[in-house]
């Protein structure tokens, strides 16, 4: 496609979709790797899905992280030793301002504008069309590349429950102040993290609380040997434990803490343990051993005031809460450029790669027994690594690809993983990390 005059050729510059934690680390690297950078935010501040001021957060008042600081932090940048090992939501969001002034990366950042669309035009390039939030003219410029970095909590899945419900039915996303709990009969839907949580808060808060759940689940406490649990795991890892022995001796932890919380009326896993993303809630089995939380079925549908359970019971709630997760979205991309199916997920090398578009890569996509900074960051210096040995060598770019598109998928995703969307981008973090290792021991420079 010829230049035109109303488009703005950015030459070798890489466009970054969104200033969150993954956005923001792949300013820095891009920009460390030799590359000019043009980031759109559609908010005004940094932070992303972290900061509670941004309408999309997902950000609960009672939110912390469910991996551990050391874990979590990026490998360049620690957090403060005086903080919890779970850092609250303020002091998560506290810490990426401070990462985004510690490498001045606001300068940037074109806050307040958002990505209309992003169209390849051939040779790898792609012409990127923005838009103020609050409205007026758009602008197109031409990139080098484009790194995708908008997050995937941020676009609610609500469930389809048929029937009317006369109370108030809420999800998750807005649910922000333990107000709102306050003297309620609350109906939790939804097993995952969130959920749980919202239900442990419920329970401080609620008259009632009943907590819904489709299936069972591995409940994780946060502290194995009196060290975070997440850490045990990682040095498990790091020994080289086969699965299974993992596995079992998970069960073992859980035997020796939590207990077998059936007996309290959760459903038996229809799963192994690692085989899907762990609900990490040390609280959750105090308040059903208290009995502020009675766990319940499946709903199946909605009868004016009250929830029908699968089990044939009704209740009558007045506050109804779907912690039922999100979905990605990518409005401003063709669903082809990543490969996405008709179910809605991409499909993309290493969960960030696009198979068919090499200058075109989604940063953060992912869900791991692992904390996402560290995670995001690795992701992103492949990322600059690749567009930048396409710039310098195309010829070694090439072999490359061709070398990476035949490494197994089993090789850097989970292997066995209970189907469904909450879990199409599950990796084990350290074949994840080693793959990603292999792809930038490829791009090392020959000697």
């Amino acid at each position: 496609m010829p230049d035109t005059p109303d488009i703005a050729d950015r030459r070798d510059a890489v466009c970054v979709i969104g200033a969150g934690a993954s956005g923001l680390a792949a300013i820095k690297n891009l920009r460390e790797h030799g590359f000019e950078v043009d980031c759109y935010e559609r908010e005004t501040s940094v932070g992303g899905a972290w900061n509670w001021r941004h309408d999309r957060s997902p950000v609960f008042a009672g939110t912390h992280l469910v991996t551990s600081r050391p874990l979590t932090e990026f490998p360049d940048f620690p957090m403060p030793d005086a903080w919890p090992d779970f850092p609250g939501h303020r002091q998560v969001l506290s810490y990426l301002e401070r990462y985004s002034r510690h490498f001045d990366l606001e300068r940037d950042v074109w806050f307040g504008t958002e990505v209309v669309s992003v169209v390849p035009v051939g040779d790898g390039r792609w012409d990127v069309t923005t838009q103020s939030t609050g409205g007026g003219s758009s602008r197109v410029q031409r990139y080098a590349g484009v790194v995708v970095a908008n997050g995937h909590n941020w676009a609610p899945l609500k469930p389809k429950i048929p029937g009317d419900f006369s109370g108030q039915l809420i999800h998750s996303a807005t649910l922000k102040d333990p107000a709102q709990l306050r003297k309620r009969k609350v109906l939790v839907i939804g097993g995952g993290n969130t959920g749980c949580d919202i239900a442990v808060e419920a329970a401080q808060q609620a008259s009632t609380v009943w907590h819904s759940t489709r299936r069972g689940y591995w409940y994780a406490p946060k502290y194995v040997l009196g060290r975070p649990a997440d850490q045990v795991n990682d040095r498990m890892l790091q020994l080289g434990l086969p699965l299974r022995l993992r596995q079992w001796l998970y069960r073992r932890a859980l035997a020796l803490t939590t207990g077998d919380l059936t007996r309290y009326g959760l459903q038996e896993p229809d799963h192994r343990p690692y085989e899907s993303h762990p609900v990490v809630n040390s609280q959750l089995p105090l308040h059903l051993g208290h009995g502020r939380i009675t766990p319940v079925p499946d709903v199946t549908s909605f009868d004016g005031a009250e929830a029908v359970l699968a089990d044939g019971r009704r209740i009558e709630p007045d506050l109804v809460i779907t912690a039922t997760g999100y979905r990605p979205r990518f409005e401003f991309l063709a669903p082809e450029l990543l490969g996405t199916g008709e179910d809605g997920r991409p499909d993309l090398h290493l969960h960030a790669f696009a198979r068919q578009h090499p200058t075109l890569a989604v940063v953060g996509l992912v869900q791991a027994d692992f904390g996402l900074f560290p995670i995001a960051h690795w992701q992103s210096v492949a990322v600059a690594r690749w567009l930048r040995l396409r710039r310098t060598d195309p010829e070694r770019a090439t072999a490359v690809q061709q070398k990476e598109s035949t490494r197994p998928v089993a090789s850097w995703s989970r292997r066995r993983v209970v189907p469904g969307p909450r879990h199409w981008f599950e990796v084990d973090h350290a074949d994840y990390l080693r793959a990603v290792e292999g792809l930038l021991h490829e791009m090392e420079p020959a000697r």
